[in-house]
């Protein structure tokens, strides 16, 4: 049992430091990876590199985080937050998005001065819609977005990045603390969970873009479909907006992920996706404090699903190119994410 338990903690060592040298070899001379226009596929990276214990450097040069934490510094506006304009284009720089990610990568890096959080605190504080629609509450891709749209995805990146970085405000010397109306938020995302029928428990994008389709129940009635990575973004949200697996919520929306546990693929969505449910699952499970799921040891299927997908030259990546999982950085960061909150099941704890 101990032989056993020794063998897994070496494979997933073995596969997290393989995964930091692919990423290490393929950052840019200027600090990013994949696109210099989206500074979140350069926090990803960042994040899952700080986790990792890597990328040190050499005698007399940066290190390769802090050239990726400069960079993304770089692309800060002075709205406070990180992205690149992209003028007349529906959802402009997916500012939200990149903000959300670089506020929790920069903040778990450590490799960034606090004014420029706080900033950013201010810049997704701001991104929150308010009214009294189905949209009130969540966040969209970006604060000067043409159109009022919010969705389960970025909502999640902005709950939990806001929840990580609470402790910044401490900080703040001038003027109110800043934070979300987590009330209004957690209205939001309750929106996007069926309460009852054949997806209860489950979570659904948004209401405006089934990513999942929609079915009709046997009174007629058309709902969306639910599906995994929106029903951990559900619970991550949740659990930041500081409910626990006790609340009869959260509990719902485990029976649904125990009902239709896997790691085979993105329930609801096949192959789409995949890496960001592998990232998604391991963060909302890990928040919720929970180790069981319908009997799965997840961290230990995670692990070993995970490092059965590695490739030889220690990357990831997905064959379905939908929400850009062909690309190997992006997908080699969320494994990387995902097998460090894994670590633990090697222990057997």
């Amino acid at each position: 049992m101990i032989g056993a338990m020794l063998a897994a903690a070496v494979g997933l060592e073995a596969a997290i430091a393989n995964g930091a040298d692919f990423l290490l070899k393929c950052q840019a001379e200027d600090g990013h990876w994949s696109d210099p226009q989206m500074p979140a596929l350069t926090a990803l990276p960042l994040w899952a590199l700080s986790g990792a214990g890597g990328g040190k450097g050499g005698d007399g040069e940066p290190s390769p985080l802090r050239k990726a934490a400069d960079f993304v510094l770089a692309t800060q506006r002075e709205d406070g937050g990180f992205y690149v304009p992209k003028p007349g284009r529906g959802g402009s720089g997916l500012g939200n998005y990149n903000t959300s990610v670089c506020l929790a990568a920069l903040f778990d890096s450590g490799l960034s001065p606090k004014g420029p959080l706080l900033k950013a605190r201010e810049y997704i504080a701001s991104s929150q819609l308010e009214g009294d629609d189905t949209m009130a509450g969540g966040f969209g891709y970006d604060r000067l977005s043409r159109r009022r749209y919010a969705d389960l995805s970025n909502t999640s990146y902005a709950m939990s990045a806001m929840a990580k970085t609470a402790s910044l405000e401490e900080f703040r010397t001038s003027g109110k603390k800043v934070d979300i109306d987590w009330n209004l938020a957690l209205s939001f995302v309750e929106g996007l969970v069926a309460r009852e029928g054949p997806d209860s428990g489950g979570a659904a994008y948004n209401l405006r873009t089934p990513q999942a389709g929609v079915a009709t129940n046997s009174q007629g009635k058309v709902h969306l479909r639910a599906y995994g990575s929106m029903t951990y973004a559900a619970v991550l949200s949740m659990c930041s907006a500081k409910l626990d697996r006790g609340d009869a919520r959260v509990r719902q929306s485990l029976a649904y992920l125990s009902s239709n546990w896997t790691v085979d693929e993105n329930p609801g969505m096949g192959g789409q996706g995949l890496y960001y449910f592998y990232d998604i699952m391991a963060r909302a499970l890990s928040a919720a404090g929970v180790d069981d799921v319908g009997g799965h040891k997840w961290k230990k299927e995670l692990s070993a699903k995970l490092i059965s997908l590695q490739r030889e030259d220690g990357s990831w990546a997905n064959d379905n190119n939908r929400f850009w999982e062909a690309d190997p950085v992006l997908c080699t960061s969320f494994a990387m994410l995902a097998l460090e909150l894994c670590r633990d099941s090697a222990q057997g704890k």
